[in-house]
C-alpha cells in the first residue's frame, strides 16, 4: 500500500510540473522541442514492450500493449510534424 501511495504522489507531482513547464514555454518553441522530445518517446515504446512481454497478469499486459499503442501513435505522428515543419524551411524551385 506504502508504495502505491508514494507512486501517486510522483504521478501527481510529475503532471503539476509537466503542466508548468508546458506553460510556459513560448509558442515559437514549442513544435522543435516537441520534435526532440517525441524521439525521446522510443525510451516508452521499449518499457512497455519490456512489461508487455514479462508474462504478469493480463490486464498489466493490456496496459502494456495501449501504452505501446499510444507511444506509437506519438513517436510517428512527431515525426510527421518535425518532417512537415522542416517542409516548410525548404526553398522553393
Amino acid at each position: 500500500m506504502e508504495t502505491f501511495i508514494v507512486a501517486i504522489t510522483v504521478f501527481v507531482l510529475a503532471v503539476f510540473v509537466g503542466f508548468e513547464i508546458i506553460t510556459k514555454i513560448p509558442a515559437t518553441l514549442h513544435t522543435p522541442l516537441m520534435s526532440g522530445s517525441n524521439a525521446i518517446s522510443g525510451i516508452t515504446i521499449v518499457g512497455a514492450l519490456v512489461a508487455a512481454g514479462s508474462g504478469a497478469q493480463d490486464w498489466a499486459q493490456y496496459l502494456a500493449f495501449g501504452a505501446v499503442t499510444l507511444a506509437t501513435v506519438n513517436v510517428v505522428g512527431g515525426f510527421l510534424v518535425t518532417s512537415r515543419m522542416l517542409a516548410m524551411f525548404k526553398r522553393k524551385k
